[in-house]
Order: C-alpha cells, then sequence, then structure tokens
C-alpha cells in the first residue's frame, strides 16, 4: 500500500502512524481471532474514548486474539486513500480492515453516523448487513447510541447492548466455536449470538409500522430469541486499564484516565447517561490511588482525570483528592474532576489540587430559573450557585465556564433572560476579578429518558432564544458560544428515529456528507435532500410530540429502568414536582432494582468486598 507516499501530503500525518508507547503488536499470524477496534472520529477524538482504551487493554489479554485500531480519517486523507486504492488499515499492522475477523463500532455520538458508512466503504465492505451475506469481519456495534439502535441497524450484523467488557468475551468464544466449526453460514453465527443476554441482531427483528407512520410493532421473527433485548451489567467495574496507548499527537482529552464511577445518582430528566448506565457502581479508594501511581509511572501524564458521571457524589471523593494532593505536593501534577457539583463543596474540591496557577472550573447549572430547573430535576437553587462564585472568588479563581441549555420542555424567554439575570449576579459576585464564559446548548430529546416524549423547540424558536441570550450576555460583557439549531434538530432526528433513517443516512453519506459534528463540514441542505429524496419529515421526528402509549423505536431495549418510572417522572415534570437523588437511604422505585436485585445491597456487598480484599491485600 502507498501509505507512507500520502502521509506526507495530508494534514496531521501522525494520525495515522501508529507505533505509540505501551501500544500492542501481536503476531498476526498466529492470532486465532483479530478484532478491529474503531471510533468513527478523527484520531484526537476516538483515542479520548474510555471504551476503546479499555476494550483494547481486555481483548489483548486474551490468549489468541488480536485487537488493533483505527479511526475516521479525515477528509484530506480519505480523498488520498481512494485516489491511491489504499483501503482502510489498522494503526498497528496496517492491516487492510476487510482482514479482521471482527470490526467493532464504538458509537457515542449520532452525527457520526456517516462517518461509520465511510469507514465500511473504505474497508471495502457492503454498507447495508444484508449485502455482505457470510462476508466478514462481522460487523458489531455498542455505545451509548446503541440504546436506540434503529436508524443504524441496516448496517450493523450485531449490537451490544450495555456493558461490554463481559459480553464481548462471551461473544468471542461463541465466534471462536463457529470458526473452529468449520461454519460456512454467518446467519448460524448470528442465531447463536443472538441467543446471549444484551446481543440484538437487527436482520432477526421486524419493525411494522401504523398508517399514519408510528410503529405498530418490533418482534423477534425467530422464536428462540427473545423480543426485548436486556442491557448488559458488570457487577463491579474492570481493573483500570493502568498501561494505555500513549498518543505522540495531542488528544481531546490529554491525561491519564481512571474511573471512579460508572453511574449517577442525580436524576437529571434530561441525561440519558444517567439512565443507560444504571446502577452505580463505585471503584474502592485504594484501587483509584493505585491506578494513578501506575499510569504516572507508565505514561508520564501531568495529568490524571478521575472520571464519573457525578464526580461529587464519589463517597470518597475528598479522602481521594486529600491522598493525592498529600502524595504529589512537590509533583507537578493536575488534578481533573470532571462534573463536579455547582456548590461550594464541589468548588472546594476543584481547588484542592494543585498551586493555584489553574483555578478555575467547569459548571452546569444548565436553566437560569429555579423553575425550570425544578422541571428537568436538576437540584440547584439560585443561592447555591452565588455561595459557589462567593467561594470561587475567595479561593482566587480566575476563570469560570458555565453551561446552559435552551429549548428545555416548559421553558419560556423568561427562563432565557434568567441565564443573563444569574451570570450578571455571578460576575457582581466576582467583582470583575473573574473571566466567565458562557456555553448554550441546545436541548435534544434521547431515548430511554423522561423526556423521550416531547417536541424539540422548532428552529425559529430556538433562534429567538439564542438571539436573546447573545444580545443579554454581550451587554453585560460576558462571551457566549452556542450550536446551530440545524445540528440539534439532526442529532433530535437520528437520537428517536427509526429503521426508516437508514435510508436518509446512506443518502446523505453518498451526498458527500462527512463529520457532521464538526462546523466546518456540516451541511444541513444535504441533509434535506437526503430526507426529501427517501420521503420523510425531519420534523415529524425532532418537533413531535409523542403519545405516552406509542411504541417507540427503542421499546424492544430494556435497560432496566421501566417505563412506568419515566413516565411517572415525565409527568412529575410537567408539575415541576423534584424527584430527590437515589442513594443507598432512599430507592425511587425505578425498575432497575426488579432486574438487578436491591441496589443498595448490591452497593454494600460490591463495598464489603473490596474491603476484605484490601485487608487481605495489608
Amino acid at each position: 500500500m502507498n501509505i507512507d507516499r500520502i502521509l506526507p501530503t495530508v494534514s496531521r500525518p501522525g494520525r495515522y502512524t501508529g507505533d505509540e508507547w505501551n501500544s500492542s503488536r501481536k503476531d498476526w499470524d498466529s492470532a486465532e481471532i483479530r478484532v478491529l477496534l474503531s471510533y468513527p472520529d478523527v484520531y484526537e477524538i476516538g483515542m479520548s474514548n474510555l471504551g476503546i482504551v479499555i476494550l483494547y487493554d481486555i481483548l489483548n489479554r486474551e490468549p489468541g486474539v488480536l485487537a488493533e485500531r483505527v479511526f475516521s480519517p479525515w477528509v484530506d486523507m480519505e480523498a488520498a486513500m481512494r485516489r491511491e486504492s489504499v483501503p482502510l488499515f489498522s494503526l498497528e499492522s496496517r492491516q487492510p480492515a476487510h482482514e479482521f475477523d471482527i470490526f467493532g463500532l464504538s458509537l457515542g455520538y449520532e452525527l457520526t453516523y456517516t462517518n461509520m458508512l465511510g469507514m465500511l466503504d473504505l474497508a471495502g465492505l457492503p454498507i447495508r448487513a444484508r449485502e455482505r451475506g457470510n462476508q466478514l469481519p462481522l460487523v458489531i456495534a455498542g455505545g451509548g447510541c446503541a440504546f436506540n439502535p434503529e436508524p443504524v441497524a441496516d448496517f450493523i450484523d450485531l449490537f451490544v447492548i450495555g456493558d461490554g467488557e463481559d459480553a464481548l468475551i462471551e461473544l468471542l468464544d461463541v465466534f471462536r466455536t463457529w470458526k473452529r466449526q468449520g461454519r460456512q453460514s454467518k446467519r448460524d453465527l448470528l442465531l447463536e449470538a443472538a441467543r446471549m443476554p444484551g446481543i440484538y441482531v437487527p436482520a432477526f427483528y421486524e419493525p411494522r409500522y401504523n398508517p399514519d407512520g408510528t410503529l405498530a410493532a418490533i418482534t423477534a421473527e425467530i422464536k428462540e430469541i427473545p423480543d426485548r433485548i436486556i442491557k448488559r451489567i458488570v457487577s463491579s467495574l474492570p481493573k483500570p486499564v493502568t498501561k494505555p496507548v500513549v498518543p505522540y499527537l495531542q488528544t481531546v482529552h490529554d491525561r491519564a484516565a481512571v474511573e471512579i464511577q460508572r453511574g449517577c445518582l442525580q436524576g437529571c430528566r434530561f441525561c440519558q447517561a444517567g439512565i443507560i448506565y444504571r446502577p452505580v457502581r463505585e471503584r474502592s479508594q485504594r484501587e483509584v490511588l493505585t491506578a494513578v501511581d501506575e499510569l504516572i509511572r507508565n505514561c508520564g501524564y501531568d495529568e490524571v482525570s478521575l472520571l464519573s458521571l457525578s464526580s461529587s457524589d464519589y463517597p470518597d471523593i475528598k479522602s481521594v483528592v486529600s491522598a493525592l494532593s498529600e502524595k504529589y505536593r512537590d509533583r507537578a501534577l493536575n488534578l481533573s474532576l470532571p462534573s463536579l457539583r455547582l456548590d461550594s463543596s464541589g468548588v472546594a474540591l476543584a481547588d484542592a489540587f494543585g498551586d493555584g496557577k489553574k483555578a478555575g472550573s467547569t459548571f452546569a447549572p444548565e436553566a437560569g430559573t429555579e423553575r425550570l430547573r425544578r422541571i428537568i430535576n436538576k437540584r440547584l437553587t439560585d443561592e447555591d450557585i452565588l455561595q459557589a462564585a462567593e467561594t470561587a472568588v475567595e479561593r482566587g479563581w480566575k476563570n469560570l465556564k458555565l453551561y446552559f441549555m435552551i429549548g428545555l420542555p416548559g421553558e419560556t424567554m423568561d427562563d432565557v433572560s434568567g441565564i443573563v439575570h444569574l451570570v450578571r449576579k455571578i460576575k457582581n459576585v466576582g467583582k470583575g476579578r473573574m473571566n466567565i464564559r458562557v456555553n448554550a446548548s441546545t436541548f435534544t430529546p434521547k431515548a430511554h429518558t423522561p423526556f423521550q416524549w416531547v417536541a424539540q423547540a422548532p428552529r425559529d424558536v430556538l433562534e429567538s432564544r439564542q438571539q436573546e441570550l447573545r444580545s443579554g450576555l454581550r451587554r453585560i460583557g460576558v462571551h457566549l458560544s452556542w450550536q446551530a439549531p440545524e445540528v440539534s434538530i439532526l442529532e433530535a432526528v437520528l437520537s428517536r428515529g427509526d429503521r426508516r433513517l437508514s435510508c436518509v443516512i446512506e443518502e446523505a453519506w453518498k451526498a458527500g456528507c462527512r463529520f457532521d459534528a464538526w462546523s466546518e463540514c456540516f451541511d444541513f441542505q444535504r441533509w434535506q435532500a437526503a430526507f426529501e429524496k427517501c420521503g420523510l419529515d425531519p420534523w415529524w421526528y425532532s418537533g413531535r410530540e409523542r403519545n405516552l402509549d406509542e411504541i417507540l423505536p427503542w421499546s424492544h431495549i430494556d435497560t432496566g429502568v421501566s417505563p412506568g418510572f419515566l413516565k411517572r417522572e415525565y409527568l412529575r415534570s410537567i408539575k415541576g414536582v423534584e424527584t430527590p437523588m437515589c442513594g443507598y437511604e432512599r430507592c425511587n422505585a425505578c425498575g432497575l432494582q426488579e432486574m438487578n436485585g436491591d441496589c443498595r445491597a448490591k452497593y454494600r456487598e460490591m463495598q464489603a468486598k473490596s474491603s476484605v480484599k484490601e485487608k487481605h491485600a495489608e
């Protein structure tokens, strides 16, 4: 292949060279199963994906299994590859993607779908699963988007729903048996996989539609497989990856990372991750501290991120931060704590590590008024926010970034003005000594949330509210970043769409859509043309309020959280009634305890086991 001749002609050739520190190089010929892990975006984003890091480590520890990586080539590299007839290739061995047994896709964002098709095509594979017949590699997908797999169901052989660590190893066992028995039929392999918990094979499920376009049913066509796919849950977090691949390029999250907790107790009604990653599973303090030590030793990073959907809720967060601060007092090490609660304790945690040069952080009030925060179940008062600002000023903070959303259910223009009023109060607390920046994203209703039934605000409404916010913040001298309404509309369409959207995605890709999450590449007109060609209306998907009894395209995917709980939460949002945070002392009866046992008892049991292991280790 002419790869080395191409690289000097493209931007950031380091995206494609491989051979990074800690990358795995196994013997190709001796491997029984070869897996290609991919994220359909550029290297800098894909290498920041924790799921890829975890699976790469797990698979390469398996005897006879080889795992390599590939990411979506940027537009200049794709053009050069097509011009030189260079197929998609892995970073580690530069083997063509079509030579692997399994092609795994991590789908974390809907606007990467056209990149996914581009990667399959560059690999020399038909993009539709039915056209691949018995051809390998087996194309599998997982990640957050897999919880509504229908828009891309026609392109994927099978989905792993939920935690993939155990499921993927079990799937490899099925694949290994099928391969050793010399089976020729991929259908036999897929049927065996479909019997596994958490595995969804779209080819075996048929959607039927009502005359009005809504879904009538989606059922299994084969008796041996379930009508509902129950997500996989690992009972405890996998061993931390302490020797990850260290990129040569600066990535989006250019630091070491330790997942301290999976799941979230907060219950924000707009948040899909808070639902699909339930229940909460925590890593012990000892394991976190050991992992940080090993990461620094193995990778040389000067920053470590303690990952969680809500770091403030990790029970040992204060003692972990205190221990790391004491141990690395004389080292130039920064600690990143994403997703901290916006209150005085959150500010104190963010400020507890470092020498003061990095004074500042990011917080998410989400809404400008207490009324709207009650609707979305963001239990945060204006007083909490202003006290946090006072604490930040007292600690000498110089920078503060605030995240809000516009277009939330129940929002009025007064709520948008409320963002300006709140930011002004925060600025007054800072007395000009703190630089404040505001990011305003557009609310996108997501599957498996209490807001999965709501209509997204119309484009003209979103534009008028953005204008109100821009002008208001400009008057008080605060910088605003915002997202184009068209991007959010497309995201809403793809996040709650059905299988008919595969036609739209394919047509958009054929029309040249790539990197739709990148503002310089996004072209909504091409998407609109694709909808027209397929006879579908994007507004029907994004702006239509669903009936509470409507069968939704993801109704056959079971997160463990019951539809009844989501409906109750939706009705409480209409009344502006908050729901207390989930926790060890209070169960909100979301339904997960019925599938997974008493969540609180399981937490305590896991904590007890961790304590026993630590005592034995001592």
